[in-house]
């Protein structure tokens, strides 16, 4: 399923426990993010800019371009255009963005800085052609202040499955539903 845009719901449906989050100004990390929820079987949210972006906006060549501007200010905070999400019910967040700059949106420190993720596992990636994921992950968990932070990865836009699936199967994630009906006692009426 999906929560974003179209969904005014502010609940993750039953039976899920795993979220991925993302941003995506391009498509390139949508497309991760896709993958790695059908994976993990898990909702999707997507983090959007209240101004969207434009490709003159996203020209890391011009100094004075949008992203360029935002980058070098630490104290931005562009606003979310998205519906509200709840985290409630949640144990495992995948969070993925486009790396600009080296670092991670300043959407994202918005968003981390506005939501709880105690008692949550918290699985950044990222998404860039060349830079690696740095501090970014470190940074939005320093942002966030609560939560399980776990080391995250970077990915290019053409990632197969298979390798989410070996990178995703390290962290042990199991499905909600498949876990609570093994451990259920069978009872005999």
């Amino acid at each position: 399923s999906t929560a974003g845009a179209g969904n005014t719901s502010d609940t993750n449906d039953p039976g899920k426990d795993v979220l991925v989050v993302y941003f995506s100004a391009t498509g390139t990390t949508k497309g991760v993010a896709k993958k790695i929820a059908n994976i993990t079987d898990a909702d999707l949210y997507e983090i959007e800019a209240a101004q969207e972006y434009t490709s003159d906006d996203l020209n890391y060549n011009d100094p004075d371009s949008r992203t360029s501007v935002e980058q070098n200010d630490p104290t931005v905070r562009p606003k979310i255009g998205s519906d509200k999400i709840s985290l409630d019910g949640y144990s495992t967040i995948f969070i993925g963005y486009p790396i600009w700059h080296g670092q991670e949106p300043r959407i994202m420190d918005t968003f981390v800085e506005n939501h709880k993720f105690a008692g949550i596992t918290v699985i950044p990636f990222c998404t860039s052609g060349s830079s690696s994921i740095g501090s970014s992950g470190k940074n939005l968990a320093d942002h966030a202040g609560s939560g399980n932070w776990l080391d995250g990865k970077r990915f290019s836009g053409s990632v197969s499955e298979d390798e989410l699936r070996n990178w995703i199967d390290g962290f042990h994630i199991k499905e909600k539903s498949k876990e609570d009906t093994k451990s259920m006692p069978k009872v005999r009426i």
